[in-house]
Parts: structure tokens; sequence; C-alpha cells
């Protein structure tokens, strides 16, 4: 039975040896007693924690989401209404998060696009996936979008996501998992997807009204009537 540190408390201790197990091996490979032997606990250590194969998922979640916390959203990260102002600094300071989690944190990823997965056929841990990934990430993001400028916070923060979740993805497990971008890189993306999302909207010339609101206008009032 290999050795373990004592220092570390034995919940964390099967929480993370669980993540690594699911990176390396898969689901499949996630047992309680292949995550008793890989932490070297005595056996029946890990069904203490969580009984079912359920509440094991459950458990790996949300440790998930403290080390992935940890790792996207460090503590010299500023509070919102002390955040980023404009794209630049946004895109700055997500870059180093993004960058960071590509290069140091990659078993995380792998962990998480296997729970994924198998959240899309378990109701109840997609449940708690769902909470978990929006409450610890998609808020604090809708929160700095804000303070640097969104008029569109919500929708704003699903396409920054998004773009976040295909470059992680593409990096660790798509078709560039060999070819992770620099932070320069991901900071050039970042802004090219931020100056549009936070631009101010054209404003046709003096009318006060989106330019895009005038043309529909337009379009409306040059379509004849049914009756005409």
């Amino acid at each position: 039975m290999p050795s373990r540190d004592t220092a570390v408390p034995r919940s964390e201790l099967i929480a993370d040896t669980a993540i690594g197990l699911l990176a390396e091996r898969g689901l499949r490979g996630l047992t309680h007693r292949a995550v008793d032997e890989a932490a070297g606990l005595p056996q029946g250590s890990t069904s203490n924690l969580a009984r079912t194969r359920a509440a094991l998922l459950q458990t790996v979640v949300e440790r998930l989401t403290v080390l992935e916390g940890a790792a996207l959203l460090p503590q010299e990260t500023p509070p919102a209404d002390e955040g980023p102002s404009g794209p630049g600094p946004l895109a700055d300071l997500v870059a180093a998060a993004l960058h960071r989690h590509l290069t140091r944190h990659r078993t995380l990823l792998v962990a998480r696009y296997e729970l994924a997965l198998e959240a899309t056929r378990r109701p109840e841990l997609r449940a708690h996936y769902n909470s978990t990934g929006r409450s610890d990430f998609a808020q604090p993001l809708r929160r700095l979008l804000s303070a640097a400028g969104s008029t569109a916070p919500e929708r704003h923060t699903l396409s920054l996501l998004a773009w976040c979740e295909g470059i992680m993805f593409t990096c660790t497990a798509g078709s560039y998992n060999a070819a992770v971008p620099s932070e320069e890189e991901l900071r050039t993306g970042l802004r090219e997807i931020l100056a549009g999302l936070l631009a101010p909207a054209a404003t046709a010339p003096g009318t006060g009204t989106s330019t895009a609101t005038a043309e529909a206008a337009a379009c409306t009032s040059r379509t004849p009537s049914p009756e005409s």
C-alpha cells in the first residue's frame, strides 16, 4: 500500500485521488476500491465518505469546483466592483487564467469533460454539475463583464464562456491538444471577442437610435401592407 501524506485531510485525499483516476482511466476506472488503493488507504475508506457511486461522483464535482476555482479565479483577482475597466484589462485577466489552466491543470480539465459527458446520462449529476458551474464560474464572470461595461452581461457571459470552453476543450481533448496557445495569443483572441461584446451600439446619425433598429424600421415602412 503506498504511503500517504497524513497532513492532507482524508476527504480531500480521496477526492483528489478520484479526480486523478478519472482523468487517467475514465469513468470505468473510477471505483471505490481503486480510489482506496491509489490513495494508500484501507479498503472501505472511500465508501465511508461516499457510499454510492452517485455520491462519489458528487464528491468529485464539488472538489473539482474548488480546485478549478483556485486555478481560474485566483485570490489576486480583483472584486467585481473594482474589476477591469474595458476589454483590454479583462482580456489580460482571463488570458492569464486560461493559460494557467491549460499548462498546469490539464488533469482537472480532462476530469471535468468526463463528468460533463456522464452528466448527460445522470440527471442528479447534471443538476449538481450545472449549479456549481454557474455559481462558481458564470456569476463571477458576469460581474466582471458588468464592471467592464457590458450592457447585456447575461448574454455576454454565455458568449465569453462558450469561447473559453471551446479553447480549453480544443487544446486539451480536441485536434489542437498538442498546440497550447501562448498567453499572448489567448490575450489577442480575447481582446477581439471582448471588443465586439463591449463596444457601444452604433447609433443612426441624428436619431439616438441604434443603426440596426433604424434599418429595421426603414424596412418595415417600405414593406407594402397586405391591403395595398
